[in-house]
């Protein structure tokens, strides 16, 4: 899976792209990220990116040449997305990325700054999409963060696929209390059913936490799920 990054921040990308599962997965090629600079499709020789709002106001708005020209220089795959990152847009879900990494070739994520994007770059754009009810400097973290989603998801990213399957979000349910060793910690004991040995009682148990824990702590995840 190929994502396109337009930003104007390359090196944020650089750290988290090379740490963990999501290193491992870039380096065996399961997905690709290609990071564009929108500063680099500039005409003037200030690369200057943004400018004044009409009408006045505070703040700066990114211009629409350069990211109309950084969108345009990338390859078109046949199934392929472009996403704003913005506070107005549809806010992340598992749903969501399930569907980008089962049903896309290609990603493109343009990163907002400043005040806000000229209103003309959403001609290019397929979806708007948030990391929450939260406004943040800049789309390079909610753009990360589905990055993130959707690469632990593509097949060959997490090593054994059926740890994938009681995540929480996965059945509208949260996930199950997880214990190891020791057994006695503090006097914090492992419930004695995960130690008993007793596949099914363990899968009932772990069920029965699921249900537990949606209710008490995302009661609106129930709405439209009957346990």
């Amino acid at each position: 899976m190929r994502f396109d990054v337009i930003t104007l921040f390359p090196d944020f990308f650089t750290t988290p792209l090379n740490l963990g599962l999501l290193g491992k997965a870039l380096d065996k090629n399961i997905a690709k990220v290609n990071l564009v600079n929108p500063r680099d499709y500039t005409t003037d020789k200030y690369k200057k990116v943004d400018d004044e709002s009409y009408g006045g106001g505070v703040g700066m708005v990114l211009k629409p040449e350069p990211i109309f020209a950084a969108v345009e220089s990338l390859p078109t795959l046949s199934k392929r997305e472009v996403i704003l990152l913005t506070p107005q847009g549809e806010r992340m879900h598992q749903g969501m990325f399930r569907k980008y990494a089962t049903e896309y070739d290609q990603l493109i994520l343009i990163c907002g700054h400043y005040e806000g994007i000229d209103e003309r770059v959403e001609y290019l754009v397929t979806k708007e999409v948030s990391l929450g009810d939260f406004v943040l400097t800049s789309g390079e973290i909610p753009a990360l963060a589905l990055i993130n989603g959707v690469v632990r998801l593509l097949p060959g990213t997490v090593g054994k696929a059926e740890s994938l399957a009681n995540e929480s979000f996965e059945s509208e349910l949260l996930d199950y209390p997880h214990y190891t060793r020791p057994a006695n910690f503090r006097g914090w004991k492992v419930p004695e059913v995960l130690l008993s040995g007793h596949h099914a009682e363990i899968a009932k148990w772990r069920y029965e936490q699921q249900i537990q824990r949606t209710k008490s702590r995302r009661p609106d995840l129930l709405k439209n799920n009957d346990p």
